[in-house]
């Protein structure tokens, strides 16, 4: 017997939360070590302790979940291992901008005061993190979630610093870095966000220490020219060979700066001669270097200028600019102005420009960890999905740089370093110091920068599994199947991982890497809080369902590509879960006397029966293969139109006539038909349960089942005893006329319901026994009541709408079918109104004075206007004319 009905009214807000429970009272998503099984693991990308879930979180979690949920109903052990990220620039900025607002700053607090307040903005933050992912239906494994920065992380973090050390691929050294003035602390290259701005190229002039003569350089940034320390040229340029070796005087400081020759040096660009401020810019560092030109940093953490440069120290680095250039015009230094584009700079946190300054920090060798990382990549041991990701990856590792690792910040990994005040030894230690180990002294202090939030992060594969232990999660679920993420952290976070993961996991991290685009808005822009654009993921849940929007975001997506959020795709999202929602209604009130020891013999299925069927395991394939390809959106619409067309606008609608048959000789056939649907649906359910798992469960639960959960029960696979090829063309045959009928009737208006005759030709001899045998399914469908088929050189009927599909000429007689007088009258009165229309028209774009005097896109539009009248005008004639004809 089928279990009580669901409710009227699809509400998922009704049930949804109560499931949740559901699977999480009953340990659903818990997965334990198991020798000998199958396993299949993913690590959540770890969402920032900032804030809350964005519609690209949605995204990136409903393609992790549906993944999990699949294998899981595969057999597989299934983890998933849920986290936060520290986040450690941006969540301590947000702190400090809350600071501001009480009217205090972190240095009042002092560091202890300062890491406990962040703290209680984690656990805030944290969890309303983990409730919207909840909410969204995630099935991650609870009890072993993760944080960046709880006590295992942390153990793994300090064996990898010191590891790293020990082989001397973790060094100190004072480097030209980027340098955030706002959020004070060095980044990271791909911290570094360029962006084209209209800038200036000031051309100034540079007189030889001698007197005689200048040279002219151009500079987009004149307020760095205290630092300049020499004045660089290519050594091949013929205006400037004569000049190398002699020295110039710098404006305003009055200091000699010698000239010299470099190959990095583009004569084309501005004279061919430049300034070198090796402090304040990463190229001119490197030249410095080659050279031995002295560092001179005339530049403040903060963005102002340094003490001892008279008028314009404490000013910030652009008020300087200002004063400077005007200055330097007053001395006759600047030779001309001009209009300039460029490259800038910003944090990619707080969009301050960037300040390229010298400082010391500490650097991670970057070569040798990435050789490997490459080679895994390109041997195969990790795909990316789509595949086009790969050279992107590689490009960036084979142009590499040593990655800055320290930051000048209070929330994050501390650097595990200690300094002697007494010998001056570094000590790295995985442990606290408090003794010195080369002289024995006590006086020592820690490393006030923190490490970089990716080194943690990097980590995360193989630290979230209790690394550097050698624990059974490990040994079964590393390396993980598949990272999930978004291209927009390949370089950030992916390839991170692959190194860490080679030199720590010894083993690749994953297997696959799959790709996804942004969600945009529905003019294709980034959802962003300046523009007020974004949605809230659980606005949407809230109004919708988590479904809905579940399925909304998979559907009209592929691997590694953008997609955009329009409120009509929510919609449609919604319709659809009401369309299956309202069939399971309707089957489960004809499920009611269900008969769960009858099973069917073959010779009681009818062709509606063995086609469904046969659809049914050709779905689940074909379903099935596109997960496996990683083509989620394509096996959602592979379910879609399943459901959609051939289930619930077909089937249930030939099944109807015998489900609510009273006579006792159809019982064995409304038996059969009853067994169908609910094989049908509950195998349908199965297999959309990675994408609704909701509604799924909520339906699932009430149909005739084995099993505690949908969510446990076995995927679906294809029963090839039940694909039956023949039932498949003949029924597409007999949908492609019903269809056709259908259209014609639409084309002649007629009444709804009312029965009229179809006559049929068949030019595929073998159909004419199938479509005799099934009459009904036309006269149910199309209210094609009598079938009458054309033999063999008849006359062609009169007075027919005509059309031919595959194998069969089709027509419609009228006569009967509509009332023509009223017709005619009814298109006489429209063709009068067509005639009226296109005069008005014509008579306006006749007028010269309009044509000339009104905007063109409004002429435009009138002219667009009397073309459509025309073209309505000759079809309503037409119709006419046929009509006389009857």
């Amino acid at each position: 017997m089928a279990k009580d009905n669901i409710p009227k009214v699809y509400e998922p807000q009704s049930f949804e939360k109560r499931w949740y429970e559901f699977w999480e009272k009953n340990d659903l998503f818990h997965a334990e070590p198991e020798e000998g099984k199958k396993p299949f693991s993913i690590v959540i990308p770890p969402p920032n302790v900032t804030g809350q879930l964005h519609m690209g979180h949605a995204l990136d979690n409903t393609l992790q979940d549906i993944l999990i949920r699949w294998r899981r109903m595969q057999g597989y052990n299934t983890l998933w291992m849920p986290g936060c990220d520290h986040a450690g620039i941006a969540t301590q900025a947000k702190v400090e901008a809350a600071l501001r607002a009480e009217g205090t700053n972190r240095y009042e607090l002092g560091r202890e005061k300062f890491t406990e307040r962040v703290w209680q903005w984690k656990e805030e933050y944290g969890s309303r993190i983990m409730y919207q992912l909840r909410t969204l239906g995630s099935s991650c494994d609870w009890a072993r979630e993760r944080f960046t920065m709880d006590e295992g992380c942390s153990r793994a973090v300090r064996e990898v610093f010191v590891s790293l050390y020990e082989k001397g691929l973790i060094y100190q050294g004072t480097r030209i870095t980027n340098w955030c003035p706002s959020c004070n602390t060095a980044l990271s290259d791909i911290e570094v966000e360029h962006e084209t701005e209209a800038g200036h190229l000031w051309h100034l002039r540079y007189a030889f220490e001698d007197g005689e003569g200048y040279v002219e350089i151009a500079t987009t940034r004149p307020e760095t020219m205290f630092g300049d320390t020499g004045i660089a040229v290519h050594p091949d340029d013929a205006r400037y060979k004569e000049l190398v070796g002699r020295n110039v005087i710098l404006p305003i400081v009055n200091r000699p700066i010698p000239i010299f020759a470099d190959e990095y040096v583009d004569p084309a660009f501005g004279t061919g001669a430049v300034k070198v401020t090796p402090a304040h810019d990463p190229n001119d560092f490197e030249m410095g270097l080659r050279h031995d030109l002295p560092q001179v940093r005339v530049i403040e953490n903060d963005g102002t200028m340094s003490e001892g440069l008279g008028k314009y120290a404490g000013l910030d680095r652009y008020e300087c600019r200002k004063m400077l250039v005007k200055d330097l015009e007053e001395a006759g230094v600047l030779v001309s102005t001009e209009e300039h584009e460029h490259a800038v700079g910003h944090c990619s946190r707080c969009h301050t420009t960037v300040e390229p300054l010298v400082s010391k920090q500490w650097f991670v060798k970057m070569e040798s960890l990435a050789k490997p990382a490459i080679e895994a990549v390109q041997d195969g041991r990790i795909k990316f999905v789509p595949e086009r990701f790969t050279k992107i990856y590689v490009n960036w590792l084979e142009n590499i740089r040593d990655w800055c690792i320290s930051r000048q910040l209070w929330w994050g990994h501390r650097i595990p370093a200690w300094y002697c005040e007494d010998c001056k030894e570094t000590v790295v230690s995985r442990e606290d110091v408090e003794t010195c180990p080369k002289c024995g002294g006590h006086h020592l202090h820690q490393d006030e920068d923190v490490l970089d939030t990716w080194f943690s992060s990097g980590l995360w594969p193989f630290e979230t599994m209790g690394w550097p232990d050698a624990t059974p999660e490990l040994k079964q679920f590393y390396p993980t199947s598949v990272l999930v993420t978004g291209y927009d952290i390949i370089f950030f976070w992916v390839a991170r991982m692959v190194m860490m993961g080679l030199e720590f996991g010894k083993d690749i991290p994953f297997r696959h890497v799959f790709i996804h685009g942004l969600v945009r808005d529905s003019e294709g822009r980034k959802m962003s809080k300046s523009l007020g654009n974004g949605i809230d993921p659980v606005e949407v849940i809230d109004k919708y369902g988590a479904d809905t929007l579940r399925f909304m975001l998979i559907t009209g997506n592929t691997p590694g590509n953008d997609m955009r959020f329009y409120w009509e795709r929510v919609e449609a999202a919604r319709n659809f879960a009401n369309k299956l929602w309202n069939a399971s209604r309707f089957m489960l009130m004809n499920l009611e006397d269900f008969d769960a020891s009858f099973t069917p013999t073959a010779e009681d299925y009818t062709l509606a029966d063995r086609w469904i069927l046969s659809r049914c395991q050709k779905t689940a394939a074909g379903v099935t293969e596109n997960l496996e390809k990683f083509e989620l959106g394509e096996a959602g619409r592979m379910i879609y139109e399943f459901i959609w067309s051939e289930f619930c606008d077909w089937y249930i609608e030939l099944a109807k006539a015998r489900l609510y048959d009273k006579d006792a000789a159809g019982e064995r056939s409304k038996k059969t038909a009853q067994y169908v649907l609910s094989y049908v649906l509950e195998r349908t359910l199965r297999l959309l349960h990675p994408f609704m798992p909701f509604l799924t469960e909520e339906i699932w639960q009430r149909v005739p089942h084995e099993g505690r959960s949908v969510m446990i029960a076995p995927w679906p696979e294809a029963d090839k005893a039940l694909v039956d090829e023949a039932a498949e063309r003949e029924m597409a045959s007999i949908m492609e006329v019903i269809v056709r009928i259908r259209n014609m009737r639409a084309e002649v208006e007629a009444a709804p319901g009312k029965r009229s005759e179809v006559i049929l030709h068949f030019a595929d001899k073998a159909l004419a026994p199938v479509f005799a045998a099934h009459a009904a399914y036309f006269a149910a469908l199309s209210w094609a009541e009598p079938l009458t088929v054309l033999e063999d050189g008849a006359a062609k009927p009169e007075n027919a709408m005509a059309a031919i599909v595959s194998g069969v000429e089709v027509y419609l007689p009228l006569r009967g079918l509509i009332d023509v007088e009223k017709e005619k009258a009814r298109l006489e009165k429209e063709l009068a109104n067509l005639v009226g229309e296109e005069k008005r028209l014509g008579g306006k774009l006749a007028n010269e004075g309009f044509v000339k005097k009104a905007p063109p896109a409004v002429v435009e539009k009138e002219r667009e206007k009397l073309e459509a009248a025309r073209e309505k005008k000759k079809a309503v004639e037409e119709r006419l004319a046929y009509l006389a004809k009857l």
